[in-house]
């Protein structure tokens, strides 16, 4: 009967969490930025600063080091934007000198844009005002915005409070196991905790080391828009290999629609290629190892079912889950090693096996 209490707590808790998702995001993200920064505040605790002190110091480092990248990076990707929209007109004059030409040869079809490269240069100056309105709409339409910026602004005052209350969080979460469960849990949680500590840090560091590889590489090619694609491909290579197919792709296309010539396109790909293999020779086994021990094509499964299901908070929950679950499988599957079922199999195979190999030492004495 308490297994199946058991049970339908889990249930009901999931199918809570499903519905709170849109309101649960800030906690969730808070919760994984705690996670990554407690380990820091422990040190600096113990340096006679209090958790409260500590916590205050590690927030306010992390403030001035998102300052100091905003100062840095924010008018360079700026201009770059305004590159790009400065650049619409060629695009779309690229696009009717040879993508049309091509269709209209191969497939018959015959499409008349003579106006949009002219109209794209009349209303790109204008882009600027048009979001500007965009913005003001959606912000008349109220309450899916309000929320958006409640979250943004609570994140990082729950945030606060979870690292400063860490500790007692995790007690009170230890009381709550049965006493006879209490040393295979903590041990599960132990083991994913030592699988998903280092998978997240190790990734995010992989994740801002590609970025600065594939914007200086395709600076250095010469690409204009070379830093904003570089980073947004170092983002998305939190996917394995999504962060290269979007860096190639646009990186490509704007290289071509900046040169006319395909031969650049070589150097967006000697960028690309040296990025990758970094990542496998030195980034990767450095920055991340082994822990998650998943195959990338599982990480892609598991953040796309974790986005499909649970939108932004299933991609905050999707490779924690995944690690979790890990751990569990590995735990269950040594105790069906080690019960007396797999034992008595192991046992029985062996006997009939060598039953077999008696069977066939006599089989040659009755032929003689």
């Amino acid at each position: 009967m308490l297994k199946l209490y058991v049970l339908a707590g889990i249930a009901l808790t999931g199918w809570l969490l499903y519905l709170l998702a849109p309101i649960l995001t800030p906690f969730m993200a808070a919760a994984v930025l705690s996670y990554l920064f407690n380990p820091l505040v422990t040190r600096m605790a113990a340096w006679h600063l209090g958790r409260a002190g500590a916590t205050t110091v590690v927030f306010l480092i992390f403030a001035l080091m998102l300052v100091g990248i905003a100062l840095v990076l924010l008018p360079v990707v700026q201009n770059q934007a305004m590159l790009f929209i400065d650049a619409l007109p060629k695009y779309i004059s690229r696009l009717q000198e040879l993508l049309l030409p091509w269709l209209e040869q191969h497939f018959g079809l015959s499409l008349e844009v003579g106006g949009l490269t002219e109209l794209a240069r009349e209303h790109s100056q204008q882009l600027a005002q048009w979001f500007a309105r965009g913005l003001g709409a959606a912000f008349d339409s109220g309450s899916a915005v309000l929320l958006a910026l409640m979250n943004l602004i609570m994140i990082p005052v729950v945030t606060f409070y979870l690292l400063r209350d860490w500790p007692m969080v995790m007690e009170r979460v230890h009381a709550l196991i049965p006493r006879r469960l209490a040393p295979t849990v903590l041990k599960l949680v132990q083991d994913a905790d030592q699988m998903l500590s280092g998978f997240l840090r190790g990734q995010l560091s992989v994740m801002l080391a590609l970025g600065i590889i594939y914007a200086i590489g395709l600076s250095l090619a010469g690409l204009e828009t070379g830093v904003l694609i570089g980073l947004i491909a170092g983002l998305f290579s939190f996917v394995p290999y999504l962060g290269v197919v979007v860096g190639i792709g646009a990186a490509s296309i704007a290289m071509y629609v900046q040169t006319g010539e395909l031969l650049p396109l070589v150097w967006v790909l000697m960028v690309f290629g040296i990025g990758q293999v970094l990542e496998s020779v030195f980034l990767q086994p450095y920055f991340v190892g082994e822990r998650m021990g998943l195959h990338p094509l599982a990480v892609i499964f598991a953040v796309l079912a974790g986005g499909q299901l649970f939108g932004f908070f299933g991609l905050l929950l999707a490779l924690p889950v995944t690690a979790v679950l890990i751990v569990l499988l590995r735990h269950f599957w040594e105790q069906y090693q080690n019960s007396a079922f797999y034992a008595d199999a192991y046992e029985e195979g062996s006997a009939m096996s060598g039953s077999e190999r008696g069977q066939k030492a006599v089989t040659p004495e009755r032929r003689d």
